[in-house]
């Protein structure tokens, strides 16, 4: 399997349902803008997204991938289909048991993780309501979370990687079609995530049973192979998902700022989650499966030259990405954004929220490389204890950084976190001799440092004056939008080709 291959594909899929992200935020923005209404809705889908990415991709991926294949590599298909039967039966029953409580216990939800809303019953009801129609996303998005494992270990990526557009399109359909048969409107926001995620499950069962491993009902959580999902499970929830608990927590703190400072983080987060998405988390997908290969065939050398592969290839394409959001923050958002109920002061604001987020891009997509060097290992104690730090540190930042830089400051103390959190976790790797790095880091960090020099420059000199993007038609902003940064990626590029990189160098067979 040539892992570069493998990466473009994970990541091809991925931008389809990233630019359609954009689209779905594009519509929520124009219909909603930023507000009362869209607040409540944020929040109410805050906590079972949150609880998809702890259980669903973080956690529970992390766990029962490297245990799926071991099984598979010493024990054959016959017994990983086995645990995986087992390991979904009761998967299954546990988060429709989390989800039922969910429905029922959201007014208690609402007011652990928004407190700011209860002084206006209005706002605290509506957020009520729509947590009690998204809280079943969970059981689908663990269910996905599962079938996605199995076919990312039979190197099935697309498949998996293609998924979440079905939340998307579910999303840009409801608001644009079925908003005016709701009361209020903004309901179609909750139950488009329902759709979506019960059409994400739906979409992967067909691949599974092509390759006959759709599973059955076999509920044995005595079996050995489950326990040990189990028992990596646990707290690789907090190892993972340390960002995730912060985002939750920075909710509480903003439901008490401005009216809209929810909304601000959330559209900073998704400008963020792009780039995040494209590079940490197909990287990370792509990585684990042949991490655990390694580690269970004793290969210790192949297991470091892959970290190396991976770290090298983050740096290259995510230090531009860093650079570029904090550059054109106010071009990608008024563009992006700036139509409809959202106003030119939220751009504003939202420029300053990823502002902040994209000091700590490059950080938290180490992480998603770095953490799965742990986790192929089975190694659970490390990277709990470096989230127990990390998740400290945010919260005494918050406390620091929110009174001076409101909710900027909140963005800021995940940023500074994610850049903790992965140079913990590289000192970790080092110090246990797992990831050796490969000669010539120096020589390569420096060209990438010119190449993001002739960048900023670029970027600096073709964007211009910020009033333009605040008064500009939005054709006009989209069309200059797309010329700075195409030419900023020919320049970019350009000059690393003249340092020397070359694509050929960085092709790589995995397991």
């Amino acid at each position: 399997m040539n892992l570069l291959r493998a990466l473009a594909t994970v990541s091809s899929m991925t931008l389809v349902s990233r630019v359609l992200g954009f689209v779905r935020d594009f519509v929520i923005a124009r219909a909603f803008g930023a507000g009362v209404a869209t607040d409540a809705f944020f929040v109410a889908f805050r906590l079972p997204n949150l609880l998809r990415r702890m259980f669903a991709e973080g956690a529970f991926s992390q766990a029962f991938v490297p245990i799926l294949a071991e099984t598979k590599n010493r024990q054959g298909e016959a017994e990983a289909l086995t645990l995986i039967s087992r390991v979904a039966s009761l998967l299954g029953l546990v988060v429709l048991g989390v989800s039922i409580v969910g429905v029922f216990a959201s007014p208690l939800i609402v007011r652990l993780t928004a407190p700011g809303f209860a002084d206006e019953p209005d706002k605290f009801a509506l957020t009520v309501e729509l947590t009690r129609i998204t809280f079943p996303y969970i059981l689908f998005m663990s269910l996905v979370a599962l079938s996605a494992g199995v076919l990312n270990t039979w190197s099935r990526f697309a498949i998996p990687a293609f998924t979440p557009v079905l939340l998307n399109i579910a999303f840009i359909a409801m608001a644009l079609l079925a908003a005016p048969y709701f009361e209020p409107p903004v309901l179609v926001l909750g139950w488009a995530v329902f759709i979506g995620g019960a059409a994400q499950l739906v979409l992967q069962l067909p691949a599974l049973k092509r390759l006959g491993l759709l599973p059955r009902f076999e509920l044995r959580p005595s079996d050995p192979g489950v326990r040990r999902v189990i028992k990596l499970m646990a707290p690789a929830i907090l190892g993972v998902s340390v960002s995730q608990i912060s985002l939750l927590i920075n909710t509480v703190f903003a439901s008490f700022l401005e009216s809209g400072s929810v909304s601000w983080l959330y559209y900073a987060d998704r400008l963020m989650e792009f780039p995040a998405g494209l590079l940490g988390v197909a990287l990370g997908t792509i990585l684990l499966p042949s991490l655990s290969k390694h580690h269970a065939d004793a290969d210790s050398e192949r297991f470091s030259s892959l970290l190396d592969w991976g770290l090298r290839l983050t740096l290259l394409l995510t230090l531009p990405a860093a650079l570029g959001l904090a550059m054109l923050s106010l071009p990608l958002i008024t563009t992006l954004f700036m139509h409809g109920e959202f106003s030119a002061t939220d751009a504003l604001q939202t420029r300053a929220a990823l502002i902040a987020y994209s000091i700590g891009l490059t950080g938290l997509i180490l992480v998603k490389i770095l953490a799965p060097g742990f986790y192929a290992r089975q190694d659970i104690r490390t990277p709990v204890r470096i989230a127990v730090l990390t998740l400290v540190a945010t919260q005494l930042m918050n406390l620091a950084f929110i009174v001076p830089l409101q909710h900027a400051g909140l963005a800021l103390s995940i940023g500074l976190a994610s850049c903790l959190n992965a140079g913990l976790l590289f000192r970790g790797l080092r110090r246990l001799d797992v990831y050796r790095p490969a000669p010539g880091w120096g020589a390569y960090v420096a060209k990438i440092v010119i190449a993001l020099a002739a960048l900023a420059g670029s970027l600096h000199f073709a964007a211009g004056d910020a009033s333009f993007w605040t008064t500009a038609v939005a054709t006009d902003r989209a069309l200059r939008l797309a010329a700075v940064v195409g030419g900023g990626i020919a320049v970019y590029f350009s000059v690393l080709f003249a340092l020397g990189f070359r694509l050929a160098d960085f092709k790589r067979r995995g397991a």
